[in-house]
């Protein structure tokens, strides 16, 4: 056990800005054309790929920041969970620049496919790096109230079978899974704003 998690949440916090930050790369627009306009109506795809995975990294950076707050230590299986967890978040510019380059063309199925599929896994290791934290209070700071706790964990339950459904429908209709993948975002918004006012 290592008293303190402020080295943890430093490096964490810095994975969280560089993968949002990239995010912006996937927009481009062919400077030798005259219709710009047209071009950036065209881009809807990217615009709707980039909103999604800003908000979903923005929702995950909040609710990390909140469960770490009722952390009192680490341990080294946590900190490796921890660094699987900013593995996909650092993964994620990429499913969301296939999106944005494939959708609504040739290639949207498996565009789609691997966009959900790394939320899906993003959601497991999340719900695995929480349980693991919480479980019989291993790293839960003293005079953390239990409801607390269970207010986490209430909030982390959905995910893996909301991403798992959205994984499902891509196969069908690719947009509509990007759509899923928004609202599922919305889904975790107001309670990650609740928690982050909290922590």
């Amino acid at each position: 056990m290592e008293p303190g998690t402020a080295r943890m949440e430093t490096y964490s916090d810095g994975v969280f800005a560089i993968a949002a930050t990239l995010l912006v790369l996937e927009f481009s627009v062919d400077s030798t054309s005259p219709d710009l306009g047209s071009q950036l109506l065209h881009l809807w795809p990217s615009y709707l790929a980039y909103l999604t995975s800003f908000i979903t990294i923005g929702i995950i950076w909040m609710n990390h920041h909140h469960a770490v707050s009722l952390m009192g230590r680490t341990d080294r299986t946590f900190l490796f969970i921890n660094n699987l967890l900013l593995l996909t978040v650092a993964f994620l510019p990429f499913p969301t620049k296939l999106v944005a380059q494939f959708l609504q063309s040739d290639g949207e199925k498996a565009a789609a496919l691997t966009y959900a599929a790394t939320f899906v896994l993003m959601s497991v290791i999340y719900n695995s790096w929480w349980r693991y934290a919480s479980g019989g209070r291993r790293l839960i700071a003293e005079g953390v109230p239990d409801s607390a706790l269970r207010a986490v964990s209430r909030a982390f339950d959905p995910g893996v079978p909301m991403y798992a459904a959205v994984f499902v429908v891509a196969f069908f209709s690719p947009l509509a899974a990007v759509l899923l993948t928004f609202a599922i975002a919305a889904f975790y918004l107001p309670s990650a704003a609740l928690f982050d006012r909290d922590g």
